[in-house]
């Protein structure tokens, strides 16, 4: 005969323990941290040794990028991005128009510091300042600068002003789940991933699942080293190849992080 109910213990039903039913659970909360909101960022420029990233002025940028971003491979540059390849110049430059005025996002060229030529294009956007929370995104590159030392320093300089200039603890990168250029790019630069958001948006008719990275206030230092180390001048030889993968030393520095004990109250002095 089957026994009684009552003469079975208590168990969790799949997974729920005595907390989700009520009882009573050991509270669980995160490390007090300064609550102090963070800075919204400035529209000014950041200046580089190859590259300076300035606030979008359709006057002065437009008809550089519309140049760079309408090219034979128009459709390939703006695949990823909300809008699509301007139907004409004036279209594009009433739209940069419309983005210079913007406030978050936030718009921002990056320019070529011999030429004086406007070769791509970043924003900050979603600042939480609350929260001391911010995205790096809208990012076009022209054929001109992508695979290219600029193309790195220009997210070594948005990175550091995102740190140090506005006080975040949280820097975020996100993109089309399907974006694999963006994915690689974003690992590269020394972003974790965090998962996928499945359906998260609809864009141009389409579904996109996104792709989530984020670097961290107590990850940026290793991270700045690691940008500047490689972008100095002796990391390239006399055919401008690099001597040390950005990439490799990143992936290094994450995988020693992970592979470090996690130190408790005990551990501490």
């Amino acid at each position: 005969m089957p026994k009684n109910v009552a003469d079975h213990p208590a168990e969790p039903l799949d997974g729920i323990g005595p907390q989700e039913l009520g009882g009573e659970a050991p509270a669980a909360l995160g490390p007090e941290v300064d609550d102090r909101p963070g800075h919204p960022p400035l529209r000014r420029p950041m200046h580089g040794r190859v590259v300076s990233v300035e606030p979008l002025s359709a006057a002065i940028h437009g008809n550089h990028l519309y140049a760079a971003s309408h090219g034979p491979d128009r459709e390939r540059l703006w695949r990823y991005l909300p809008e699509r390849p301007f139907s004409s110049r004036e279209a594009f430059l009433e739209c940069l128009a419309e983005w210079e005025r913007s406030a978050d996002p936030l718009f921002f060229a990056i320019v070529d510091n011999l030429s004086r030529t406007a070769v791509g294009m970043a924003a900050y956007l979603r600042f939480e300042l609350a929260h001391r929370s911010i995205e790096v995104g809208q990012i076009l590159y022209s054929a001109a600068l992508q695979r290219t030392r600029g193309a790195t320093e220009a997210m070594y300089l948005m990175a550091r002003g995102a740190f140090e200039e506005m006080g975040n603890r949280r820097y975020e990168w996100k993109c089309d789940a399907l974006n694999q250029p963006s994915r690689r790019a974003a690992l590269r630069l020394g972003f974790r991933f965090e998962g996928v958001f499945r359906q998260h948006r609809i864009v141009k008719g389409r579904n996109r699942d996104t792709a989530w990275y984020s670097m961290l206030d107590s990850e940026w230092p290793e991270r700045r080293t690691a940008f500047e180390f490689w972008l100095q001048e002796s990391n390239f030889d006399s055919g401008g190849r690099q001597k040390r993968s950005l990439a490799v030393m990143n992936r290094c520095a994450q995988t020693a992080a992970a592979s470090a004990p996690d130190r408790t109250d005990a551990d501490r002095p």
